[in-house]
């Protein structure tokens, strides 16, 4: 009798790709915002990161509305990662929406209200509202479940103790249910929301640190509750402009933020809004600045520029953050040039930072990062030879091969990737000047080729390999 494989279950509880810039925890500066050599996965740009150190302290600070900043260099200079290095420097309390110049134009509404929702999106409410609460250490949990299935539900007991009292609560089969979910055990901290059930875990009490003789990094020791186990705490909520105005402009709700059909909404309702949080929403609330970051600005048109223009006036307005790659070009929606595709008066209020084309001890050291975050093997004389790729056709390139090395090392069933597995993904993969040069001999053979070569055009494809 033939064995029967199973197939190798995952557990998708957590589910973590490596992307392009999945590397990256900040932009890497010390507290007096100088950049370190190699920080938080940053590379080299120090004049770029440490400007934006500048502006992420004025973000932090929420007290100045409508700056916007552009971010100006060539492909593969880290102009993303510079953006991503702030997302993550501000923390989750802090909106950071971002978008691209291209999105802009497919979404099924008007140019000017998808721009608007992208606004809106990068301001935050902070909503403070007093519950109670009960926050203890569980001593014990007793849970009856009846000797015939489906008889009846199931009861039980959790018993609580602060550093002052101990209590008894008697447990029903929602709260039985709950604390299933969440695995609680004797010796967990909880706290418990007396008006929607929701039990959150806070930590294991260290009164029970000794009780094994190993823990996983995930758990977290605290003290045990002093005072009573009830107790009325102040709750902030974060949401953002665009979730209220949703919320308030559909017959369905909140149930529109999950189905992703927000439409446009409209200007009553926005006006309706606004003057309320303005005032502080009588105490309750706060408005939070955020960052939006538009890449690809060079793809907006001349209508969406000068909406930036009258939305960066607007005292509500966040921090805009724009990046391009872009040399003087013209102005989408015009025949007219200027530099970045940007039109001059919208320039004017931009704080530029230009980055730098990387060096090759740099382009080494975020190979070393490459590797490291792929969790790819790989020797010195491979690394080396990365680098080199990296140098003559571009970084980008260079780290796509990690991966297809790893692979090719596999199949050779190695475990450390040499220089012959990163030869072999070279081999199978072209970069662009390459690519160029095959076009370029076998161009007569492709359809609709619109560019013989004859003897004067050879100056043009040399230009176009070098």
């Amino acid at each position: 009798m033939a064995e029967l494989k199973l197939s190798e279950s995952r557990d998708l509880t957590r589910i973590e790709r490596i992307g392009a810039h999945s590397h990256i925890r900040g932009l890497g500066l010390d507290s007096a915002l100088e950049p370190r050599a190699v920080s938080e996965g940053m590379v080299g740009q120090t004049a770029a990161r440490k400007a934006a150190g500048v502006i992420l302290q004025m973000i932090k600070d929420g007290k100045i509305a409508g700056r916007a900043v552009l971010l100006a260099g060539q492909p593969g200079t880290g102009k993303t990662a510079i953006a991503m290095g702030m997302a993550k420097s501000l923390g989750l309390e802090t909106p950071f929406a971002m978008v691209s110049g291209s999105e802009i134009f497919s979404l099924e509404m008007s140019k000017t209200e998808a721009l608007m929702q992208a606004f809106r999106k990068a301001i935050g409410v902070r909503i403070k509202e007093e519950t109670e609460i009960i926050e203890g250490e569980v001593v014990e949990v007793q849970i009856d479940r009846p000797a015939v299935s489906g008889a009846a539900s199931k009861t039980g007991k959790l018993t609580l103790k602060s550093t002052e009292m101990e209590t008894v609560y008697d447990l029903g089969a929602k709260m039985i249910e709950a604390l299933g979910k969440e695995k609680v055990q004797s010796g967990d901290v909880i706290a418990i929301d007396k008006a929607s059930g929701k039990i959150t875990k806070l930590g294991r009490s260290f009164s029970r640190s000794r009780d094994y003789d190993a823990m996983g990094p995930q758990v977290k020791f605290v003290q045990c509750p002093d005072g009573e186990l009830q107790k009325r705490k102040e709750v902030v909520h974060c949401v953002t402009l665009h979730e209220i105005d949703v919320i308030n402009s559909r017959t369905q709700g909140f149930l529109a933020l999950f189905t992703g059909d927000t439409g446009e909404i409209r200007a009553e309702v926005r006006n309706k809004l606004t003057p309320r949080w303005q005032n502080g929403g009588k105490g309750k609330a706060d408005i939070v600045p955020g960052v939006l970051f538009i890449d690809e600005v060079h793809m907006l048109d001349i209508e969406c520029f000068s909406f930036l223009n009258r939305a960066l006036e607007n005292e509500m307005a966040p921090i805009l953050v724009v990046a391009t790659n872009r040399g003087i070009t013209t102005i989408r929606g015009t025949n007219y040039k200027s530099p970045h595709g940007i039109p001059i008066d919208l320039l004017d209020r931009l704080l530029i930072i230009t980055t730098q084309p990387y060096t090759k001890d740099e382009i080494r050291k975020i190979v070393d990062i490459r590797c490291q975050e792929e969790e790819v093997e790989t020797s010195e004389e491979a690394k080396a030879l990365l680098t080199h790729i990296g140098v003559e056709t571009s970084l980008r390139y260079a780290i796509n091969l990690i991966t297809a090395a790893a692979l090719a090392c596999q199949r050779r069933k190695g475990k450390l990737v040499e220089s012959e597995d990163i030869t072999r993904a070279y081999n199978l993969f072209l970069d662009v000047k390459r690519s160029t040069q095959y076009l370029i001999e076998y161009q007569n053979q492709y359809m609709f080729n619109e560019a013989p070569l004859g003897d004067g055009d050879e100056d043009d494809a040399s230009a176009m390999l070098s």
